[in-house]
């Protein structure tokens, strides 16, 4: 699940805040590429902010807590994410779900935003380009993966979200003319599809498996990278730190969401204790801590060693499906979430420099 627009230059991959450049979701030197800046979208939709940039990271301080700590922590909350959509779709409807994460998230980053005295961006161009992005990094994707959560498991829909690195791959050779695929990444990108093909039992209908929400996850997966290449497009000479353009893009999500749902849904009746606790933990800790802590992480270890909390995303969202929700796992989930996870890996590799 993911959050902030950020974009970078010609020579990063687009997935931080602007102004800044970054890799995939922020980089400080790797070359440009979406389905690069998809991949981390993958882990991104988990909070779904933008990444730091290059200059961000130039400052940021070094926490007192060991990288691999957080690194940690990272990958639980995000695996934990979708079990926390399930909990909270159980007392909630789905945009109530939705609205809810983004009110909690908003505020984690606000608090910080006040704390480090940084203001908002300015300017209608860049509020505009903003709220596309947050309709395509936030509102939507949380969206469709709150209503898929309703009639699929979560660890098939964690497993889903693990298909932006592909979805990434496959847009950035149509929308990035400068991103120009290789064998071993459109390798890549069948191996993947492969992958989600296992994962849904292809060879016996499909049975067992909602289609309907198993397509409402697997196009949330493609919402993220659609909305870093446009940030790309849009926001890669901004000025802003990414703190402040990942709180105005929540902001605006949270807004998008609070003109939609009463539209479509009723107020409680009641307020369920558990199914609060799950919205308040997926939005505080899943949408804006998250965002905290990939931020430092990158700025600390690079986007390339923060990126690879992606692959461990699916394997948590299973783990705790199963464990703690009792959902039942055949075997060909985890056998198709590791070959999806193979081929996303497969997407990002680079060519050589011949230097």
């Amino acid at each position: 699940m993911s959050t902030a627009a950020a974009s970078s230059s010609s020579s990063r991959p687009a997935s931080t805040p602007p102004a800044t450049t970054p890799t995939t979701h922020t980089s400080t030197s790797a070359p440009a590429s979406a389905s690069a800046s998809a991949s981390a979208s993958a882990s991104a939709s988990a909070s779904g902010s933008l990444r730091p940039s290059g200059s961000d990271t130039t400052n940021a301080p070094r926490s007192p807590v060991d990288w691999r700590i957080r690194f940690a922590v990272l990958a639980l909350i995000w695996g934990f994410s979708f079990l926390f959509i399930k909990v909270g779709t159980h007392g909630y409807a789905p945009l109530q779900v939705t609205l809810g994460r983004m009110i909690f998230g908003t505020a984690v980053l606000a608090a910080v935003l006040v704390a480090k005295r940084e203001r908002l961006p300015r300017g209608t161009r860049t509020w505009a380009h903003l709220a596309v992005a947050a309709l395509f990094l936030n509102a939507l994707p949380f969206s469709l993966f709150a209503y898929s959560e309703l009639t699929i498991p979560s660890t098939l829909a964690g497993i889903c979200n693990a298909t932006s690195p592909l979805w990434g791959m496959a847009l950035s050779v149509v929308a990035l003319s400068e991103d120009r695929p290789t064998r071993r990444r459109v390798a890549g990108l069948g191996l993947g599809f492969l992958g989600v093909l296992t994962v849904l039992g292809a060879w016996q209908g499909f049975s067992g498996t909602d289609p309907r929400g198993t397509l409402m996850a697997l196009g949330a997966s493609l919402c993220y990278p659609i909305g870093w290449i446009y940030v790309r497009r849009t926001l890669a000479g901004s000025k802003n730190s990414s703190l402040s353009m990942s709180s105005a893009q929540l902001l605006l999500a949270t807004v998008q969401l609070a003109v939609v749902t009463p539209l479509f849904t009723t107020l409680p009746s009641s307020f369920p204790l558990v199914p609060l606790l799950a919205v308040v933990a997926l939005g505080a800790l899943g949408t804006g801590f998250a965002f905290l802590l990939q931020y430092g992480l990158v700025a600390e270890v690079g986007p390339t060693t923060a990126q690879m909390v992606t692959y461990f995303v699916p394997v948590i969202a299973t783990a705790a499906g199963v464990a703690l929700l009792g959902e039942h796992l055949s075997w060909n989930t985890p056998v198709g979430a590791l070959i999806v996870l193979a081929g996303a890996a497969l997407t990002q590799t680079r060519p050589r420099s011949r230097s």
